[in-house]
């Protein structure tokens, strides 16, 4: 086929604006050119494909974090974490939307599951800061951008979906993360709290209260909502750092735990367990038949000789490493306007894996750099999954132009990490060299 393999996108984002699924789009974008390059085996090879995705024991790790995240907002973690820090952060200026951030990041570790984390925390945090006169767009920027920490604070789905797909660990990926997701949350608090002591009316501080709780309830509050979910935590994150599970017994022990916890805030019912399974059902098979449906479609990619074809065009150009990574990551930014992030990942991870390593690129590196792009694409317009998710949980006084507007300053700290992980890759490399070099 040569070059006419690339008809393969145009087909694909047609399928796509005419509204058909992703799943679906990608399955019959690689049956039509599957069989235009091998004919009816074809058919056999995509048989083989569904043996693959359903053998791959690393992706046994999706419906487990899935299950984790679903039974945690379900445990009324989240309602104890929000009472917590923010008991202890509300003096500060901007205390409610740094407490916010915080509660995020201890959401995001402990579920793993992107958006999740914004439904539950924002249902809990925007009236609260709605309720003191917080500046209208810093709410939407802290409960969109605290939301989709998710994506660069470990565990996390996507890496799971990332490892097999580049070829690398998926423990590399989990580790690698820990820096450039902490730097992301420390530069979201540090700007949330410049904002607030220039201008004090975008987050006034709270005034002290007479009923306030005493220094030792305050105390016993903390270690009843926070203990147990750093200590699960550490058995997900931590089994994995010190080299005691692989991510996908790690992500068993936090599905135990995520059970554990309803069973230890007593907000376990037959009922929860039933939600969380279903839920569990329906994303892990969403996440499966695309994944699914991306492997088909590189099969037929690779088959029809386009892999070869991106080679010679890239060596046309003479790019060198960075010139070819760069022009990755801005197709990963480009495509997140109009495509999830399971599917920027399927679409461009087999094509340029093998020419990314042909250079030298290291792809842990290459892989955390691409998370920040890809949550940079959860926020921006038009497609801006953050932002769609914060309009099914906000009160009409907030309207789509505080939206926009509150997410920009945010994108562009997420440019700023991104910054920093490229210039500096030991931010993502030193911490998996340390801990889990053999």
């Amino acid at each position: 086929m040569g070059y006419s393999s690339l008809l393969i996108f145009p087909f694909l984002l047609f399928l796509l604006f005419v509204g058909f699924p992703v799943a679906f789009s990608m399955m019959a974008t690689a049956f039509v050119f599957g069989v235009w390059t091998f004919g009816w085996s074809f058919v056999f090879q995509a048989a083989e494909k569904i043996e693959d995705v359903a053998s791959n024991f690393v992706l046994a790790a999706v419906p487990l974090f899935v299950f984790m995240g679903s039974m945690l907002e379900r445990s009324g973690v989240a309602d104890r974490l929000f009472e917590a820090i923010h008991m202890w952060a509300r003096r500060l200026p901007g205390g409610l939307a740094i407490g916010t951030i915080i509660m995020c990041i201890i959401f995001a570790a402990s579920s793993g599951v992107v958006g999740a984390t914004e439904t539950v925390i924002g249902l809990l945090a925007i009236p609260v800061m709605m309720r003191h006169h917080y500046n209208k767009e810093l709410i939407v920027g802290t409960i969109c951008a605290g939301g989709s920490l998710g994506t660069i604070i470990p565990p996390s789905v996507v890496a799971v979906v990332m490892g097999p797909l580049a070829g690398i660990s998926v423990g590399d990926l989990l580790v690698g993360m820990v820096f450039p997701g902490l730097i992301m949350a420390g530069l979201y608090i540090a700007y949330i709290l410049a904002l607030c002591v220039v201008s004090p009316t975008a987050g006034p501080r709270i005034a002290p209260s007479p009923d306030d709780p005493p220094f030792q309830v305050k105390l016993r509050v903390t270690a009843v909502a926070l203990v147990p979910p750093l200590f699960m935590i550490f058995a997900v994150l931590g089994s994995i750092m010190l080299g005691w599970a692989a991510p996908t017994e790690a992500a068993a022990i936090g599905a135990a735990g995520a059970v554990l916890l309803t069973l230890f805030y007593r907000t376990f019912t037959w009922r929860v367990l039933h939600e969380a399974v279903m839920k569990t059902l329906t994303i892990t098979a969403m996440i499966m038949a695309i994944i699914l449906g991306g492997s088909m479609m590189t099969g037929a990619f690779v088959g029809s000789g386009g892999i070869a074809v991106v080679q010679n065009l890239v060596n046309s150009l003479s790019l060198g490493a960075w010139g070819v990574m760069l022009i990755v990551l801005l197709l990963a930014f480009l495509a997140g306007f109009f495509l999830d992030w399971i599917s920027i990942v399927l679409i461009l991870l087999p094509i340029f894996t093998p020419l990314l390593k042909a250079l030298g690129v290291n792809m842990v590196w290459f892989c955390i750099a691409m998370l920040v792009v890809i949550q940079t694409s959860y926020l921006s317009p038009p497609m801006a999954p953050a932002i769609f998710y914060f309009r099914a949980i906000s009160p009409p006084e907030i309207t789509t132009m505080h939206m926009y507007r509150g997410v920009i300053p945010f994108i562009v700290l997420q440019v700023v990490t991104l910054a920093i992980v490229l210039v500096w890759p030991q931010t993502v490399l030193w911490l998996p060299y340390k801990l889990l070099a053999p």
